[in-house]
């Protein structure tokens, strides 16, 4: 089995410029973690379509209703990605996004996404993003 410590740690690392840059409320340095062509679904199943749009849309909201919001992501630490080929792997992360407005903050903002990361010219950049809020299983379980 391959040693991909280096490249499990570039990826943290690429999560965690995506917080910082959350929590700055800086769209372009979001939109920098993503490919040129990426795709990204929001939890409401809006589809963005590459890092402009991503990058644009995300400022927007953190000009109005995400404004001081601070991003909390499981993937700034301990990674767990399936590597399906050299250059490309899955991780699958929670995060939330806590409103600096705690009476707007209800306790169900948690979601579980979907990342696709490819390594391009020795950088890893996320392809596609998936985000969906985190439900209950019948029987009370949660995802």
């Amino acid at each position: 089995m391959e040693n991909r410590s280096n490249d499990i740690e570039l990826i943290r690392r690429l999560f965690v410029s995506m917080r910082e840059a959350w929590n700055r409320g800086d769209g372009i340095a979001f939109g920098d973690c993503f490919t040129e062509d990426a795709d990204y679904v929001t939890f409401m199943g809006q589809r963005l379509q590459g890092r402009e749009q991503i990058a644009a849309v995300h400022q927007q909201l953190f000009n109005g209703p995400l404004k001081g919001s601070l991003l909390e992501s499981s993937a700034t630490g301990e990674l767990h990605p399936r590597f399906v080929t050299q250059e490309v792997a899955i991780i699958h992360a929670i995060g939330e996004a806590k409103l600096t407005n705690t009476a707007q903050d209800p306790t169900d903002r948690g979601s579980i996404n979907t990342n696709v990361v490819v390594k391009e010219r020795g950088e890893w950049k996320i392809t596609a993003f998936h985000n969906s809020r985190i439900q209950s299983f019948p029987g009370g379980r949660r995802g």
